[in-house]
């Protein structure tokens, strides 16, 4: 059990998981900024350009069964402001790892970028190489 303890503290220690934790909650309170944009924005916006109401108006109402009082309806309107929602999410994230992964291949190529070295080092490489042959 200690063992397994142990094993525990060094996982939640690692930088990796704070950054996935630290990731998790900047999302959640990123996801309520998109969700304002997309809810209160733009779909206010697009509701009056093809009809004057909100796109979570937009129902197509399913013919009645017997015995049920309430009409059911197929709320296409709330699902197309919900694919906009991810659609936008998606694109932010996208764009944020692509200048991630342009920011770390950049670094790599500095870090890669060696200075050749000096004629002495050529030399004594070259004296340390035949010496162990």
């Amino acid at each position: 059990m200690k063992a397994f303890i142990t094993e525990f503290k060094e996982f939640i220690a690692r930088g990796s998981v704070i950054d996935l934790a630290v990731g998790v909650i900047i999302g959640g309170a990123f996801t309520t900024i998109v969700n304002s944009l997309v809810g209160d924005v733009l779909m206010p916006l697009v509701g009056w350009i093809v009809g004057g109401k909100s796109m979570a108006a937009y129902t197509l109402p399913l013919p009645a069964i017997a015995g049920h009082s309430q009409p059911v309806q197929l709320a296409w309107g709330a699902f197309v402001q919900h694919i906009i929602n991810f659609l936008l999410v998606a694109l932010v994230i996208f764009l944020l790892v692509k200048g991630i992964n342009t920011l770390q291949r950049n670094q790599s190529d500095d870090d890669t970028t060696a200075t050749e070295p000096s004629d002495e080092v050529k030399l004594l490489t070259e004296i340390r190489d035949s010496l162990h042959r």
